[in-house]
């Protein structure tokens, strides 16, 4: 479980450093940028696109690793890892959906010289899925850290950490209208996202820590001296 936790941080972070170096357009950008960028980087949405395969089952994974982990160190907690499978599995649809559209969007973009409003009506799509994630995110990363710092999983600077981030991504999302529009409120959910990655790699740490010292169930003696 903590291997798989580690594993996700990564790829999420590889993903988007992908996405970062081809100089992936915003959704507030023009859509001609938007049509030319896809027309020459298809590549990369690939790359982007396929790690996003590798990271539904891996977050999905974990989160049911998280519950039985949970279950086994007597249910304290419990509420909280069955909220945070749920809004996982509402997670990986959306982004399912989120990946489709991308790939319907990198795919027409090489048969248009110019944007057409079916093209644009794709993209739009795209940003409204990816917005729409944000509070299903904030609710996964609420529940997961609040079910692992019950069960004595995680000390207090870790769920304070996932809790603020979660609060973030919670905000962002309730703007998803005008995320999908292109509004700038979407950095609003960014340090909410980088801190979900940090709860994620610091969790998956200290359990392959515990793992190895011989305790797979038991981090709290790590937890308390954190």
């Amino acid at each position: 479980m903590g291997a798989t936790a580690i594993a996700l941080a990564a790829s999420v972070a590889i993903q988007n450093a992908v996405v970062v170096w081809a100089g992936a357009p915003g959704y507030g950008d023009p859509i001609g940028e938007v049509l030319a960028f896809h027309a020459e980087h298809r590549v990369a949405v690939a790359i982007a696109v396929g790690l996003e395969a590798l990271n539904l089952p891996l977050l999905l994974g974990f989160l049911t690793g998280l519950h039985g982990l949970v279950e086994r160190r007597g249910r304290a907690g419990a509420d909280w890892s069955r909220l945070a499978v749920a809004a996982g599995a509402t997670l990986s649809a959306v982004f399912a959906l989120y990946a489709v559209l991308w790939n319907g969007v990198v795919l027409s973009a090489g048969d248009l010289a110019d944007p057409s409003p079916e093209f644009e009506l794709a993209w739009q799509l795209h940003a409204a899925a990816f917005a729409l994630a944000l509070p299903a995110l904030g609710t996964t990363c609420i529940g997961a850290a609040l079910a692992a710092h019950a069960s004595e999983l995680t000390p207090p600077w870790q769920r304070l950490l996932a809790v603020a981030g979660g609060g973030l991504l919670l905000a962002a999302g309730a703007a998803n209208l005008a995320i999908a529009d292109g509004s700038s409120l979407l950095f609003v959910g960014m340090p909410g996202y980088a801190a979900w990655l940090g709860w994620l790699l610091a969790t998956g740490v200290r359990l392959v820590r515990a793992r190895t010292a011989g305790r797979p169930d038991d981090a709290s003696t790590s937890a308390e001296e954190g």
